[in-house]
């Protein structure tokens, strides 16, 4: 389904009820949406992995704009501020008045964001591997340095730069670093959600070849005012998790957990323990 919203269409996806029996009467779940990263990604390699996640809420899945299923439009319209505010705008749209916050990695950037500009709107917020400010790219740099071998430190550059040429670099990029993504990860066996997902260098070379570069949330976190779930993982390289530290720290009413067996993509790496760990922050 997509959403004619502000300037743009935004593809969307629902996954659950949010109307459902119980007993003698019909209850209504807290409806979530789900932030996916990148920039340059879509949602689907958070499917299957979240479905589980239906049972407690309705999961709103969507595509940042000018990325997976969603329309795309001048680059230069690629940014964090229209990633807000088209989340606001596919609120509106689907007339839900608050609304869970799910964002991992750059999509917990929006959610921080998101959170800041509209706390009215947030039940409940969790990020996920994810950081407050641009100095993440310093620190990614210096972990990937130390650990990095020297092809995956070679193609890196072109993250750094912003100079993705097409989909298909992109992807190599990717399939180069996930042994840095996922300390779990096997070579032999195929990341199958890689090639399920619609990639968009645009969106990536828009974010860390320019706004990325002066991101800075962490003097404004103290206007979130949700219950807020912050996790990490302990290996991870790009967001490490001393950077979820901090965002805790800024937040009031805040819940730190960090993953000792994952690297960035927690959801690959402890899928059972994440999922867990959400369930039980809305038990």
């Amino acid at each position: 389904m997509r959403a004619k919203i502000r300037d743009t269409k935004i593809y969307f996806d629902i996954e659950g009820a949010a109307l459902v029996p119980d007993g003698d009467r019909m209850r209504e779940k807290p409806i979530a949406f789900i932030i996916h990263g990148g920039p340059g990604g879509d949602h689907t390699s958070y499917k299957p992995t979240f479905s589980p996640l239906s049972q407690k809420l309705q999961l709103v899945y969507f595509d940042h704009r000018g990325q997976g299923r969603s329309a795309r439009g001048a680059k230069e319209s690629y940014t964090l501020e229209n990633n807000v505010e088209d989340m606001e705008a596919l609120r509106q749209y689907l007339g839900i008045d608050k609304i869970v916050v799910i964002g991992t990695s750059y999509g917990g950037m929006v959610a921080l964001s998101y959170a800041i500009s509209y706390p009215e709107n947030v039940q409940s917020l969790i990020v996920i591997a994810t950081a407050g400010s641009y100095r993440f790219l310093e620190l990614a740099k210096v972990n990937l340095a130390q650990k990095g071998t020297k092809e995956q430190q070679a193609i890196a550059q072109l993250l750094w730069d912003g100079k993705f040429e097409n989909e298909g670099q992109l992807k190599k990029y990717f399939q180069v670093m996930m042994s840095m993504y996922s300390i779990t990860y096997k070579p032999e066996t195929p990341v199958k959600s890689w090639n399920r997902s619609i990639l968009s260098p645009d969106a990536i070379n828009v974010a860390f070849g320019g706004f990325l570069r002066s991101y800075n949330v962490l003097d404004k976190l103290h206007k979130i005012t949700a219950p807020t779930l912050v996790i990490a993982g302990k290996h991870d390289w790009i967001c490490p998790p001393e950077l979820s530290a901090e965002i805790a720290a800024a937040i009031p009413n805040t819940d730190l957990r960090i993953f000792e067996n994952s690297g960035h993509l927690i959801r690959v790496d402890e899928p059972e323990a994440l999922l867990d760990t959400i369930m039980s922050f809305f038990a």
